[in-house]
């Protein structure tokens, strides 16, 4: 199922910036998609624990972790922010290089993404988004897809995502840019509904 444009114009980060805040949108080259209502509580257990697992691993490193909503914008060029067509907000990311970093968010690529997948995003986040980090230099990409319990990560090699490696939601992994994030799923995968 793809997510509803807001319209057919083009749209900047001005023009989100005076949006209401009662609906959540994200910016793809200038199409603003409406994001679906709240998540699923199972969608927000797995958020918050790959969350917290990344948080506690990186105490006292340079690395920062962060969850959503988050903006964070993807300039082509150096234009200004307000001029800015692409602002996503992931579920989960972590940005290395401090310079990113502003009151409003990030600007610039996140070294890691992940986005757990919900039935009224999974197209969108396998399809649109994964060409989008691709393009703007993000890492490594985390899929989580908690009703086949499945782990599908794309590594960045050379300018492109190669071929995902595929895993089922049990052990744990280590994410392979920041080797000390180690993430284990057991604890949480058996807490998860089966009819999720």
């Amino acid at each position: 199922m793809a997510l509803a444009l807001k319209d057919l114009e083009s749209h900047t980060y001005g023009d989100y910036l005076n949006w209401p805040d009662d609906a959540r949108y994200e910016l793809i080259d200038g199409d603003a998609y409406l994001m679906s209502p709240a998540p699923y509580l199972p969608h927000q257990d797995v958020v918050g624990e790959i969350y917290f697992q990344t948080r506690q691993a990186l105490q006292g490193k340079p690395c920062r972790a962060f969850i959503a909503p988050v903006d964070v914008r993807l300039p082509k060029a150096q234009e200004a922010d307000e001029s800015v067509d692409t602002v996503v907000q992931p579920d989960v990311l972590v940005v290395c290089d401090g310079n990113k970093l502003d009151k409003r968010g990030v600007r610039g690529a996140p070294d890691w993404v992940v986005e757990v997948l919900s039935p009224s995003t999974a197209g969108h986040d396998q399809i649109k988004k994964r060409l989008l980090y691709e393009r703007h230099g993000v890492r490594e990409y985390w899929l989580v897809h908690p009703v086949d319990r499945v782990l599908t990560i794309y590594s960045l090699a050379d300018g492109e995502f190669g071929k995902p490696q595929i895993y089922q939601l049990e052990g744990e992994t280590q994410v392979g840019i920041l080797p000390e994030i180690v993430i284990r799923w057991d604890e949480l995968a058996a807490r998860l509904p089966k009819d999720y």
